[in-house]
């Protein structure tokens, strides 16, 4: 009987030949990802019961990112017993507040992680590095302390939904907005407890920053992670961080694999996707209404990496900000800031009227650098709009492009990023 990607590295990491969707499994870790606001609950249910190891302190990667540097004492004191924990334990992945940023932006880009591996973090969107060929989900601080304990975690085996995509797609439509009209179709629980698999013509032609992007929402349609199999575009990304294929294993998906449902998308026939309030799912085309806009957010780990600086200054050079409108440009990671700067983004972005801020996962989970304040309308490039998500309950968020929030910060409302499609051709 054939087996997906997923269900082969879940094979290899429990002892088993063969696995079949529904079976339980104790399975290794590669890989445990810590960030400053979930790992301290791990670590105090590890301290009250006598527990207080690591597993392997070179399999540990520790990032703090949410809340830095620290918005206030709380924040302050997370931030602290991470970084203790940190020094006592002898974890040497360690990338703190000026040598990191956004987590799974940092370790995607680390030459740590690789194909056929395992990884698991307390932060949903850890299924980002499933574009790698890995197997990479979030777990609670529970599982998470198992982890950092044991190596190893129990998992349901999860069935596959194999998302296919065919042809091109047109100039101004991203890698967002593929994801967001597969969420729209599929809808938000469309692949609860899914591995959502990506394959296809689209596929074969998008770089690591678009795949990268398309398996981090796999959490926004219930999905318990996303991934792509190894190809050219990842070995070539691979090699550039010093790993060559003989210091990783690829899987593939058996021809005769069982999946629970296949969804077909014809790339040319995407348009500029917006997610309306308050749910992911609620996709539009870009400009349908002439909605006013008072935020425009650059950020995250879906949207934050230098492609998608590019696509934002491409349309803000040479025009400004509209009246009115607050834009914070964050890049992903110290890195990718030091990029931007070089490219001259940064100078673009601030003589449009844009804020650039440091890296980290700011307003996007409404904690820190730009949070909404009550009836206040974004445009974000971040991954989630639910009620509160970014700020007070009464603000509106609408999901999108980096390239729609440019032109929607322009314009002073949502808008079609088309509309600047002189900008990308120029550019490209």
């Amino acid at each position: 009987m054939g087996m997906t990607i997923a269900e082969k590295i879940l094979a290899a990491h429990s002892g088993h030949d063969v696995l079949v969707p529904g079976q339980l499994i104790e399975c290794k870790t590669d890989w445990v990802l810590c960030h400053e606001i979930t790992t301290p609950a791990a670590l105090r249910m590890l301290e009250e019961r006598g527990m207080d190891r690591v597993f392997n302190p070179d399999q540990i990667v520790a990032i703090p990112d949410h809340s830095v540097p620290a918005m206030n004492i709380k924040a302050a004191q997370m931030y602290q017993k991470l970084k203790s924990w940190v020094k006592e334990k002898g974890i040497k992945h360690f990338y703190d507040v000026g040598r990191g940023g956004i987590a799974h932006v940092v370790l995607e880009n680390t030459g740590l992680i690789k194909p056929g591996q395992t990884l698991v973090s307390g932060d949903s969107h850890t299924c980002n590095a499933g574009a790698l060929g890995c197997f990479a989900t979030g777990v609670g601080s529970t599982d998470l302390a198992g982890a950092i304990y044991a190596g190893r975690v129990w998992f349901k085996v999860p069935e596959t939904m194999l998302i296919r995509v065919t042809g091109r797609t047109q100039p101004g439509v991203t890698p967002k907005d593929v994801v967001l009209e597969v969420i729209k179709r599929i809808g938000a629980d469309g692949a609860n407890y899914l591995v959502m698999e990506w394959v296809g013509e689209y596929i074969d032609n998008l770089n690591m920053e678009g795949r990268y992007t398309l398996t981090n929402m796999a959490i926004e349609a219930g999905g318990k992670t996303g991934i792509v199999a190894v190809d050219d575009t990842t070995r070539a990304y691979l090699q550039e961080r010093g790993i060559s294929p003989g210091d990783y294993t690829e899987y593939t998906s058996d021809a005769d694999a069982k999946y629970r449902v296949i969804v077909d998308v014809d790339a040319s026939a995407v348009e500029p996707t917006v997610a309306y309030p308050n749910i992911p799912s609620n996709g539009r085309v870009a400009g349908s209404d002439k909605i006013a806009v008072t935020h425009a957010y650059v950020g995250s780990c879906t949207n934050g990496r230098i492609g998608d600086l590019r696509d934002v200054a491409r349309i803000l050079k040479g025009r400004k900000v509209a009246e009115g409108v607050q834009m914070i440009v964050v890049p992903a990671t110290q890195l990718i800031w030091k990029q931007a700067a070089s490219e001259g983004l940064l100078e673009i972005f601030v003589d449009a009227g844009a804020s650039v801020s440091y890296p980290s996962c700011g307003a996007c989970l409404g904690m820190h650098s730009g949070v909404l304040g009550p009836d206040d309308v974004c445009i974000s490039s971040t991954n989630r709009n639910f009620v509160g998500r970014m700020g007070d309950p009464t603000a509106a968020i609408y999901l999108a492009s980096p390239a729609t929030v440019a032109a929607s910060a322009v314009s002073g409302f949502i808008s079609d990023p088309r509309e600047y499609n002189d900008s990308i051709e120029a550019a490209d």
